[in-house]
């Protein structure tokens, strides 16, 4: 009888607005800044990057974990059904895991202050590769009204970044 007061917990809660953190410690930088032109041309869409200057990684907002590729090089987030790619260095899945400590499973429920996983960034620059940690928005043109990145420059694991605006 009183079903309109439940929750269908199937569905999604959506919100109109998510804020974004700084996932590791280093400097952020545009999309334009990736050494690689399927990023840096936003081929899988809009997003951002980080040089990190140490390998502990968090998550950049409130989510649910959609797949950790089994190369450990990437992570799939969700959030009001923005789906978000964690990717860490570039050509970096050639390392078949090697230097990538994932922390989180398919399913799990992420905050910011979620660690994700620990990456050996010496390992990934002694394999010639390069480190950056890139965060795309991978159906940003269906979901996503606007990406509002504060300010480009040093940011520290945690600091507030920018936000997302959900259509």
């Amino acid at each position: 009888m009183f079903d309109f007061l439940r929750k269908n917990k199937n569905k999604e809660e959506k919100v109109k607005e998510f804020d974004l953190f700084a996932m590791v410690d280093g400097e952020l930088v545009s999309i334009e800044e990736v050494e690689d032109p399927v990023f840096a041309q936003r081929m899988m869409g809009d997003g951002f990057a980080f040089k990190p200057t140490n390998g502990e990684v968090q998550s950049p907002c409130q989510a649910e974990i959609l797949n950790v590729f089994p190369t450990k090089h990437a992570i799939a987030l969700k959030n009001s059904g923005v789906e978000i790619l964690l990717h860490f260095g570039i050509d970096t899945v050639a390392l078949e895991g090697a230097p990538f400590e994932v922390q989180v499973q398919e399913g799990d429920q992420v905050s910011p202050n979620t660690d994700l996983a620990k990456i050996d960034l010496s390992a990934i620059k002694e394999a010639g590769k390069d480190d950056i940690m890139i965060v795309i928005l991978t159906n940003g043109n269906e979901t996503v009204e606007e990406m509002i990145i504060d300010q480009y420059g040093p940011v520290k694991r945690g600091d507030k970044i920018g936000s997302i605006r959900v259509k």
